[in-house]
């Protein structure tokens, strides 16, 4: 499946597969692979890959060389596709025919879905169905995949033992013809492709963006290079612009073809989309709307989140009163209860508002909105000297900031792809939330914390990571990567009706990967941080005395002197060094810790055990002061292995990823130091 941006691509693949699809990476690259199973007519099953989405197959950037390698046949990783389904947005035909035409060019057998029907009827656009089908020579089918409208003859399209094709026939440029013709030859003799491939991919060679080369794709032979070059220093000292010749060739066919087949019904005024934008975009109007849906996103995972929380909290709590009366004491049971059980319930219980978290995110990206948000961003971020197109990564980085980096392979600019890479782990993911919410809990004192307290606190630390991420990079914008900033330039979509199946799905999907990792990563690390802070044993050491004394309390007292001055004591460091595994483990980690402290029969929450920890002198922990700066540091620490190896796969360096470590954490180290020593300066505790 191949397609421009915002075609409709996504919501149709996940109507043909629904539940039947995997999402993972290409080999030796982050772009995101997409596979699904879908059934023909008679029952059969079919592999369908939703490749990423490109204006055209001349790359610009690693995910749209991903889609042309495939295509092309170039990756030894994907085999070339048996027949490819185009999907064009029929609200802007000429413009996605563009891509069509490149296809084409392939000999492949083609099917076109022209999607967003009932858009283009509201914007008074005929689309002649037959006469395209008759111009193209391959079947076409009108679609209206947000209402699931053309699947069926979709799917017997997609039956067919036979597809015929292409009738596709167009003018290269005299000026241009002979190199063509060497390229096919040469590509045809020494890389092995097939004289239509070979002559599609000689198209592709002439055009200016065709360097974008990723891992796992095909190397171009030294021959056929050699005679890419040569031509290309001819043109240069004939002055001809060989790029701008054919792509000008290229759209003059499109443009009959267009002309055959759109028919508009006279003057139409201002769209639907149009009169939403006139208030959505204005320069007051919205920045407030931006405000209040990230305000309501907030309140939701307060308030909405709050039963189903408890009722996990509920059955955790049952489980280990469970497991406790059916075992003989002992330390297996200790294991089970005080590692495992309340390791990962300790996490689990924030499901609820990471999924709240992402069905907004999906709410904003289904209905066009997110694209309108990276336009009200552009003038702030000119500021730091990014672009627009940097916010939609690093919104993405709320939820987490491993799809958030890799969604800067949209980026062309590398230093400008790097800045949001480096950047965007300051922007607070779901991760931290639930380290947010202890310390809210334990820094505002009653049994029910407010639920615009939490929200206000949790806003300030989401503004101070944003604006860190901002400052950073605008510090390295002028430093490290120093470079104009880019013009944005940015289609924004129609405004659809979401359709919640597939915000529930995306919703599902990243919950699940959650859990996942609550049943594998942080269960493992739970057994661990169990094992080291019960061992070596003391028989007559009292519970206090035994932490101490344990592996994971030698290991806390390392640090301690490192800590002491955010307010920090050994216990707390045993938290920051499990966290690095994954910024949530340090909840599950005081769990263990503190429980470790408490008797049989001591029932106490881990907020209340965590409130009654003490300094040797017999001080308070955990005091209000000591719970911002805890907080400030989450902000600020490069705490999170997966997303240290995403940033060394990305940038295919150690040296980006220690940088990021080194810059994150002494940032931590000294903004916690500042608001930890100034507090008690001014008389805070």
């Amino acid at each position: 499946m191949v397609g421009n941006p915002n075609c409709g691509k996504s919501t149709l693949f996940n109507a043909l597969t629904g539940l039947k699809q995997k999402v993972g990476n290409y080999p030796g690259v982050t772009v995101e692979k997409k596979v699904g199973t879908t059934y023909s007519q008679h029952g059969q099953p079919i592999t369908v890959i939703d490749l990423p989405g490109t204006y055209s197959l001349a790359a610009r950037s690693p995910d749209e060389a991903v889609t042309r390698d495939v295509l092309l046949g170039r990756r030894a990783d994907t085999p070339m596709p048996d027949r490819i389904l185009c999907i064009l947005d029929a609200t802007n035909l000429e413009r996605n025919l563009y891509l069509l035409h490149q296809i084409l060019d392939l000999g492949r057998p083609v099917i076109v879905v022209l999607n967003m029907m009932d858009l283009a009827a509201q914007a008074g656009l005929n689309i002649r169905v037959a006469r395209l089908e008759h111009e193209l020579g391959v079947p076409v089918i009108p679609c209206e995949a947000v209402h699931g409208k053309g699947l069926v003859e979709l799917r017997v399209a997609m039956s067919r033992l036979e597809i015929p094709l292409a009738r596709h026939a167009w003018d290269v440029p005299a000026a241009i013809a002979p190199a063509i013709s060497e390229l096919q030859a040469s590509l045809v003799a020494n890389d092995g492709k097939s004289p239509l491939i070979a002559r599609a991919e000689a198209l592709l060679l002439l055009t200016d963006q065709d360097s974008v080369r990723v891992a796992g794709s095909v190397p171009l032979h030294a021959k056929t290079h050699e005679i890419l070059q040569a031509w290309q220093k001819r043109w240069e000292g004939e002055g001809t612009d060989w790029a701008a010749t054919l792509v000008n060739s290229r759209y003059d066919a499109i443009g009959t073809i267009a002309a055959e087949v759109v028919l508009a019904a006279g003057e139409t005024g201002p769209t639907r989309s149009d009169k939403i934008d006139a208030v959505v975009t204005h320069p007051i109007w919205g920045w407030a709307i931006l405000g209040a849906i990230m305000t309501a996103m907030f309140v939701s995972i307060f308030t909405l989140a709050e039963y189903p929380m408890n009722f996990i909290d509920e059955h955790v709590a049952a489980l280990a009163d469970f497991v406790k009366s059916s075992m003989a004491e002992g330390d297996l049971r200790d294991l089970i209860t005080d590692g495992a059980i309340a390791g990962v319930g300790g996490v689990i219980i924030f499901l609820p508002q990471i999924l709240i978290l992402f069905f907004f995110i999906g709410l904003l990206e289904s209905t066009g909105y997110m694209a309108r948000a990276a336009f009200i961003m552009d003038r702030l971020m000119s500021r730091v000297g990014l672009n627009g197109k940097s916010f939609i990564p690093l919104l993405s980085s709320y939820a987490c900031a491993i799809p958030g980096i890799m969604a800067t392979r949209t980026i062309e600019q590398p230093k400008d792809r790097l800045v949001t890479i480096l950047v965007a782990p300051l922007m607070s993911c779901s991760a931290r939330l639930p380290v947010y919410l202890l310390m809210i809990a334990a820094l505002v004192p009653g049994d029910r914390v407010p639920v615009m307290t939490k929200v206000g606190i949790m806003l300030a630390m989401y503004a101070l990571g944003t604006f860190g991420a901002f400052g950073f990079a605008w510090l390295f914008k002028r430093t490290l990567l120093r470079g104009a900033p880019p013009l944005m330039i940015m289609e924004l979509p129609p405004y659809h009706f979401p359709r919640f199946r597939d915000v529930l799905l995306h919703m599902v999907e990243r919950g699940w990967i959650f859990l996942r990792r609550a049943g594998t990563v942080i269960l493992a690390i739970s057994i661990v941080l169990w094992f080291l802070s019960a061992y070596p044993k003391s028989p007559d050491a009292t519970a206090s005395e035994q932490l101490a004394q344990s592996f994971a309390g030698r290991a806390g007292h390392v640090l301690e002197p490192v800590i002491e001055p955010l307010g920090f004591n050994w216990q707390v460091g045993i938290g920051l060094i499990s966290s690095f595994a994954a910024r949530e483990v340090f909840v599950s980690t005081m769990g263990v810790v503190f429980n470790a402290e408490s008797d049989e029969e001591d029932t106490t929450p881990l907020r209340d055990a965590m409130l009654n920890a003490q300094w040797p002198d017999g001080s308070p922990l955990f005091t209000p002061l000591t719970c911002i700066s805890l907080m400030v540091f989450y902000v600020f620490a490069m705490q999170c292995i997966s997303t240290i190896a995403i940033v060394r796969r990305e940038t295919n360096s150690w040296r980006w990823p220690l940088f990021q470590i080194g810059y994150m954490t002494g940032t931590a180290w000294i903004v916690s130091f500042i608001v930890y020593q100034a507090g008690r300066a001014l008389g805070f505790q």
